[in-house]
Parts: C-alpha cells; structure tokens; sequence
C-alpha cells in the first residue's frame, strides 16, 4: 500500500505508527492466549487488539487516499471490501469469545484465511500503470 502511494505526509506517519502500536501487541495477547489454553478473556483480548489493528489500518488507508487523491492506490484499494469485513468479523468474534471461545477463534482464522487470498484487482491496477 505504502508502495503504491506517491507521497506520504507526517499525518500518515502517524496513522502508521498507530497500526504498529497495535500490531505490536499482538505477540503479547497470543502469548497469553496460549498459556491460559484459549479461555474467554485472553481470546477476546487478542479480538480486541486484533480490532484495534483494523481500525487503525483503516485509519492509514483513509488518511493516505486524503492526503494525495492517489488515483492508482484508490483504485488498488477499491470498496477496501476486507478491510470492512475484517472489521466486521472482530466485532462479531469478540462478543463470542465469552459464550464459546473456540468459535470466537474460528472466527480470527477466517479473517486471516480471507487476507491470505490474493486480490487480482491489485494486481491488474498495479500492472496497467507500468
């Protein structure tokens, strides 16, 4: 995404340090996770930082779609569909994780599944600028 953007500002230096605040979190909650064998607040801790890391995500997204009117990133990025339904499924995940953890888990993986899954948009629009 940075790749794609024509220029960056202090503004999007910033939403980007907030998105590694929360991703470096991550191996924290994870941990925790693992030593308390999955039970109900340490799986929805890591929903909610994993939350937390989407929403700042999306922060940079928007922050550097603002700063530049990118055509190329604006079109890399479209509708930001996973961004969205990353969300989403947090939200949904979180609530979860304290009636059946392992779903609340499921449910993490599943969004992981879906970023995994290469968007060809991005590559078609990154391809046609060259």
């Amino acid at each position: 995404m940075l790749h794609a953007a024509q220029q960056v500002n202090g503004t999007a230096l910033w939403a980007n340090l907030h998105l590694l605040l929360w991703l470096s979190l991550i191996p924290f909650v994870t941990t925790w996770m693992g030593e308390n064998n999955f039970t109900t607040w340490p799986v929805a801790l890591y929903g909610c930082v994993l939350l937390l890391a989407a929403i700042a995500y999306t922060i940079l997204v928007r922050t550097l779609l603002a700063s530049q009117g990118n055509t190329l990133l604006a079109a890399a990025l479209g509708s930001d569909f996973k961004g969205k339904m990353s969300i989403v499924g947090y939200l949904v995940a979180i609530p979860v994780a304290f009636v059946r953890p392992w779903v609340a888990c499921l449910l993490y993986v599943l969004v992981a599944i879906t970023w995994l899954i290469p968007d060809r948009r991005i590559e078609r629009t990154m391809s046609s600028e060259d």
